[in-house]
């Protein structure tokens, strides 16, 4: 959990002139971030898959904060498509974006892959939004300060970035291509930020804890049974919002872009993290599997 000083000592900040980004807003992690965020008064687009449980969410947090300055747009982080088309979206509607979460994932599902043939994991977890961040990163960059936080999970230190097979069509391990979307995400948000120097925008990622949430539905048998003997140890998703709250929010982080937390605080995240060699690759690999040109 997250030192009560820490949380405690934001209690105050208030939001009310940022707007702010939040993916897999309707449930989980998701919407409890959003919901905190809007009841210190920012304007909240929350991007869903399933805009029916997008719009009771939004629904259920207005009456609770009171602030109506939220809205539901569709996206569908497994189709290159819909990504573009909800990024050309917010380039039309908002002239700010000051804090973009990518907090949406899917976890150690069965093997699948995405609308443009990417593993599902990999696709959605990492290039995903990797796309919405470069679509984006203009509109993010003009409204400096502000921030981009990458949701990941300690899972990424038993991974590697398989560069021969990322699609693993050559064998699937839903754990092991879990692992590997979530170091991903670190070695992206470490580039980034290197990228982003100077600019005033702030990179960050995170590991929210193992949080009660949708996520384990794709969990075998066994480990559902080990996930409820953890139970006692685990974190309500209220709970599990408190770093990405603390990375949004926070004063006096500007010397710590592009570095991963856990319970609101610096963490330790893996070697394979910190190959710069093996960062830069996965950069130029993610810019050919998307067709894009990231410099």
């Amino acid at each position: 959990m997250c030192d009560k000083s820490k949380t405690d000592g934001l209690s105050g900040t208030r939001l009310d002139d940022q707007t702010i980004l939040i993916t897999g807003a309707n449930t989980g992690i998701g919407k409890e971030t959003a919901r905190e965020l809007a009841r210190r008064g920012a304007q909240i687009i929350m991007a869903c898959r399933d805009i029916e449980k997008g719009e009771a969410a939004v629904k259920e947090i207005m009456e609770e904060t009171g602030n109506s300055k939220l809205t539901v747009k569709r996206l569908d982080l497994a189709d290159t498509n819909s990504i573009r088309e909800f990024a050309a979206q917010i380039n039309e509607e908002y002239q700010e974006l000051n804090i973009l979460i990518n907090n949406a994932g899917v976890m150690m599902c069965p093997y699948s892959k995405t609308a443009d043939g990417f593993e599902l994991q990999f696709g959605v977890n990492h290039l995903g939004h990797f796309l919405l961040t470069y679509l984006l990163i203009d509109l993010i960059k003009r409204s400096a300060p502000s921030r981009i936080i990458n949701v990941s999970s300690t899972a990424h230190k038993m991974g590697s970035i398989n560069f021969d097979d990322l699609n693993s069509e050559k064998s699937y391990n839903s754990v092991k291509a879990y692992a590997q979307s979530k170091l991903a995400n670190i070695m992206f948000t470490r580039e980034l930020a290197r990228k982003l120097q100077g600019t005033d925008v702030l990179v960050f990622t995170l590991h929210p804890g193992v949080v009660r949430t949708e996520l384990s539905r794709h969990l075998n048998i066994a480990a559902r049974v080990g996930l409820a003997m953890l139970r006692p140890f685990t974190k309500s998703p209220s709970n599990g919002a408190e770093t990405t709250i603390y990375c949004a929010v926070a004063h006096g982080l500007e010397q710590e872009s592009g570095q991963y937390f856990s319970d609101c605080d610096r963490a330790t995240c893996s070697r394979n993290a910190f190959d710069e060699e093996k960062v830069k690759e996965l950069w130029a690999v993610s810019c050919e599997m998307l067709k894009i040109d990231w410099q």
